[in-house]
């Protein structure tokens, strides 16, 4: 297989982990205001991210999806709730 260019085994199954000081690191940079909106999408989608840390703020946009998601419904049931109170009085 070699003799054509390719490797089996070519692709690292399993890169370094993301060490502690890189996590506190990251935590002071999603704290200043815009940068905390733009950044877990360049780490999750650009590709030049530690997969595992690419793998976490994937789940990390999925939950927040899930939150907009779930206060949507909860607003909505609450005025519509408070909307009632307006028709019967």
């Amino acid at each position: 297989m070699e003799e054509y260019g390719y490797r089996q085994n070519s692709v690292d199954l399993n890169p370094y982990p993301v060490i502690m000081q890189v996590w506190l690191i990251i935590k002071l940079k999603l704290m200043i205001p815009i940068v905390n909106l733009v950044m877990p999408f360049v780490w999750a989608f650009g590709g030049g991210a530690n997969p595992s840390k690419a793998i976490f703020f994937k789940a990390q946009l999925i939950f927040i999806v899930i939150g907009i998601i779930l206060w949507l419904i909860f607003a909505g049931v609450l005025m519509g709730y408070f909307m009632n109170f307006r028709y019967i009085g």
